[in-house]
């Protein structure tokens, strides 16, 4: 039987998220080391235990809320379109397949493509991070405050993993011209292989920033909720706002992310020199609800 929640009652909607993810955390626990058994693509794999948690996570959620689910392995009806779960069971698959515990289980709520409330779990080290629009970012069962205002120069920023030799949207030269620049710009960068992590990590303020260069929703939705609970800004590299349409993710605190858009122009002029900096930055510290 499903017992259908409204969308737009969030804190009812959290403790939902919530009490699905405590049910199948030992799941997540006991399956650390498991082997890519499904390949994906080049170096993209899944385990027997991304598909079993996205199965059992998506079930639980839709019947007690009415609300489906769109996940990393079995896909689902288009995130942009109404309200919609988005589910990465396991993110950070290749940390958790070789036994490290940098792994996170995310979940988000979106609501016509933009991110209102997110989950994000790191069962392996006991962290947990939740929050809906309005805030407040809540971790570990605890409220926190807003994120505070660091500089770049004295920041930790997370680095989303990439190929020097790939190609796309943003090319991997792109990218490693980024990290050159931040490399002496920032107090240190940090790349954990969990987007979802890093992500996390900014809107706790233990990191300042991070930056994904993931067009999948379900590795930036979550968090992208998350830093918006906290107070911070999140957007794609071009400095739009962030919904489950963008092909990246630049997430900060209010000071620092205005400084990372400012480095991402400078290493990549050509695919960012029109961009208005003070436009984008009057457009993202007004905060639009749906």
């Amino acid at each position: 039987m499903t017992d259908a929640v409204d969308a737009r009652d969030y804190p009812q909607l959290l403790a939902a998220g919530e009490s699905v993810l405590d049910e199948v955390t030992g799941l997540f626990v006991d399956g650390l080391g498991s082997p890519g058994t499904h390949a994906k693509g080049r170096g993209d794999f899944a385990t027997d235990v991304d598909l079993a948690l996205e199965r059992s996570i998506a079930e639980k959620l839709e019947r007690r809320t009415g609300i489906e689910v769109h996940g990393e392995e079995f896909g689902g009806p288009a995130p942009d379109d109404g309200a919609m779960w988005i589910l990465d069971p396991i993110d950070g698959t290749f940390n958790y397949s070789v036994g490290m515990p940098i792994a996170a289980m995310l979940l988000a709520l979106a609501v016509d493509g933009v991110p209102v409330l997110g989950l994000t779990r790191l069962p392996l080290v006991g962290q947990r991070f939740a929050g809906h629009i309005g805030g407040p970012l809540i971790i570990d069962g605890e409220a926190a405050e807003p994120v505070p205002d660091s500089p770049l120069e004295s920041a930790v920023i997370g680095f989303g993993s990439f190929n020097a030799r790939a190609r796309g949207e943003v090319p991997g030269a792109g990218r490693a011209e980024l990290q050159r620049r931040l490399s002496y710009r920032a107090g240190r960068l940090r790349m954990t292989g969990s987007t979802g992590t890093d992500i996390a990590y900014a809107a706790a303020g233990v990191f300042g920033g991070a930056v994904s260069f993931s067009a999948k929703a379900w590795d930036n939705a979550a968090g992208a909720a998350l830093m918006r609970a906290a107070g911070g800004v999140v957007t794609d590299l071009a400095g739009d706002p962030w919904t489950v349409q963008s092909t990246s993710l630049v997430a900060g605190n209010r000071l620092l992310h205005g400084q990372l858009l400012e480095v991402i122009g400078e290493a990549m002029p050509d695919q960012f020199a029109d961009r208005d900096l003070g436009s984008r930055e009057r457009t993202n510290s007004k905060e639009t609800h749906p």
